[in-house]
């Protein structure tokens, strides 16, 4: 789906989450919005969208690219925590990742503060959001392959670009925000249907 930075903006506040627009450069707002349309099935695609908005030189900018913000088949059927594959509950987790190194292979935006997750143990294709976690599972902001056609177990939880270009697009927009504001970002995770 196409937003604007105004309508990801408008949903944000909607939901009484902060909206960073500091007056320094890159304060940046990194936004995952989920595609409700699915509802509670595995579509094991990357059907939702990964959104960036920030100031620089006192203008906004604004990016958008496709991703998952939910396991797909493979993570779904073959989990690989006890307590089931996670799906990362919609919200706003401040402060919650950092730079640094996913799986131990590439800088990624890494969790580094505790999230909440759905727990689904039945492998039913169908989502369960009836138990919840909260913890450091490492339900890190990463990329799956050079242009990827189905999720499988990119994501078990994990928010995962589609594509490995646009990841290194975003991966130099944070490397930019790090150097000015520290290695902490809050990432926030809201669904289309909130979006008007």
């Amino acid at each position: 789906m196409a937003y604007t930075r105004e309508q990801i903006e408008t949903a944000v506040k909607a939901k009484g989450y902060t909206w960073f627009e500091g007056a320094k450069d890159f304060d940046v707002n990194i936004v995952g919005v989920r595609n409700s349309a699915t509802g509670d099935k595995v579509t094991n695609v990357f059907d939702d969208t990964m959104t960036v908005s920030y100031k620089e030189g006192g203008e906004w900018k604004f990016a958008s690219w496709p991703c998952t913000t939910d396991p797909g088949t493979k993570g779904v059927k073959e989990y690989h925590n006890a307590a089931g594959v996670a799906r990362l509950v919609e919200g706003q987790y401040r402060g919650s990742h950092t730079l640094g190194l996913h799986q131990g292979k590439y800088e990624a935006l890494k969790q580094a503060k505790p999230v909440k997750v759905y727990r689904d143990a039945n492998r039913d294709m169908t989502y369960d959001e009836s138990k919840i976690a909260e913890g450091v599972f490492g339900i890190n902001i990463h990329k799956a392959g050079a242009d990827s056609t189905y999720v499988e177990n990119w994501s078990e939880g994990c928010q995962v670009f589609k594509k490995s270009a646009d990841f290194d697009a975003f991966m130099a927009i944070c490397r930019k925000a790090a150097a000015i504001h520290g290695k902490s970002f809050t990432y926030t995770l809201i669904e289309s249907a909130d979006i008007k």
